[in-house]
């Protein structure tokens, strides 16, 4: 068949172009058209300077992990996946304008949180009035997820509070067999959460603490309130606060003389704490979700061998901490993944309703079986905490 475009034409030959450029496109590699293609961001609000820096750099470094995996293998509805930060100094008000601009400049598909209760708590209500499905990988307040919304947008991979405290108070009866604990927490909505939850526990195991005190975040002396708990006869203490606030009741604890067993929420993990608590730092039992050490699965094998090769600094399993803002972060990645990919696009309604279509899902802290329900909005239960302690500044498993 003789074609009229030959001598090429210009509008044939652009015909010949787009022909050609299609056969192109065609012969690559999924993978490399996967990353031709616009990115489906994933927004990050965390601290990423300040006292929980560090946290906020383990997040950044599992949710990153995750997403070069899955990018590598065509990223999700052929389209890779992108990571987008925004620091939110652990201020609820900061971090509120950061999720904002996230959600309406750059247009991020999910919203991904951080390792602070409060700034959490103030975005929620934000995420589920635009209607942005928010995953939170650290943060533990209870009514992140539980937030009384008719339509809730807010799903979590992390520890939650209620459960936390259950595990705090039989953790403390059999390994140091603790009656009589006293609660020194942070005087914030992570505070309060824990409060009610530490309540609740041990009333159901017919233990009445020594007493509850309070501390601000920014307290430089705790020495008032640990005195009382002491003279109340408290023989443990239950800590509830992030890496500053912790780190003082520990430094006013030394200058007390007095050495209780503690048992603390995660908060310590996030941060600089052996350098601000000093050497008493290494007494304090806190929980995680994960750890490189052990017997460690085909994931996380495959996972910490990708870690040494990406990051000078991580030698080996004691240098990825804290793991449990890496492992939380990179399991949070996957399930946003699944959902995606069970919702067909980036619609954030039918991301929400991916979350509950998630079936099978091979993370790091464990394998998921249907994560999530319209009635249960949290991946991870008691059954998935362990407990740590620092020695010579690396989280380590704690063998009492």
């Amino acid at each position: 068949m003789n074609y009229a475009c030959t001598p090429i034409t210009g509008l044939c030959r652009r015909v010949v172009l787009q022909g050609a450029l299609a056969i192109l496109v065609g012969s690559l590699p999924f993978a490399q058209r996967a990353q031709a293609a616009d990115p489906i961001k994933i927004g990050l609000v965390t601290a990423l300077s300040g006292q929980s820096a560090r946290a906020g750099e383990a997040l950044t470094r599992g949710a990153t992990i995750a997403i070069e995996e899955i990018n590598a293998k065509g990223g999700v509805l052929g389209r890779p996946l992108e990571l987008v930060r925004r620091d939110d100094e652990s201020n609820p008000a900061k971090g509120l304008t950061a999720a904002r601009e996230l959600i309406q400049r750059e247009k991020v598909a999910v919203l991904l949180g951080g390792l602070d209760t409060p700034v959490q708590l103030a975005i929620v209500p934000f995420v589920n009035n635009v209607k942005m499905p928010f995953v939170v990988p650290w943060a533990a307040g209870t009514n992140i997820t539980q937030n009384g919304a008719a339509s809730n947008y807010v799903f979590r991979v992390s520890a939650m509070d209620d459960e936390v405290d259950k595990a705090i108070v039989a953790f403390a009866g059999k390994t140091f067999a603790a009656k009589k604990p006293g609660l020194i927490l942070v005087n914030n909505p992570w505070g309060e959460s824990n409060e009610h939850g530490l309540r609740a526990a041990l009333k159901a195991a017919g233990i009445e603490p020594a007493g509850v005190e309070k501390f601000e975040a920014n307290d430089v002396d705790v020495v008032a309130q640990l005195s009382r708990l002491k003279q109340a006869g408290a023989d443990s203490l239950f800590l509830v606060g992030n890496v500053g606030p912790s780190s003082q009741v520990v430094k006013s604890l030394d200058r007390m003389g007095w050495s209780p067993p503690i048992v603390s929420h995660w908060g310590p993990a996030g941060g600089r704490f052996t350098e601000l608590a000093g050497p008493s730092a290494e007494s304090v039992v806190f929980v995680q979700t994960y750890s490189f050490f052990g017997n460690l699965s085909p994931v996380g094998k495959r996972v910490l061998a990708e870690l040494q090769a990406k990051y000078p600094d991580i030698k080996g399993p004691a240098d990825v901490t804290p793991a449990v803002g890496f492992a939380n972060a990179y399991d949070s990645v996957l399930v946003i993944a699944g959902a995606i990919q069970k919702a067909g696009s980036t619609d954030p309604t039918a991301i929400r309703d991916g979350f509950y279509g998630i079936d099978r899902l091979e993370g790091l802290i464990k394998t998921y079986d249907k994560p999530f329900a319209q009635d249960k909005h949290d991946a991870l239960t008691a059954q998935d905490y362990i407990w740590a302690h620092f020695e010579d500044n690396h989280i380590l498993p704690f063998k009492n």
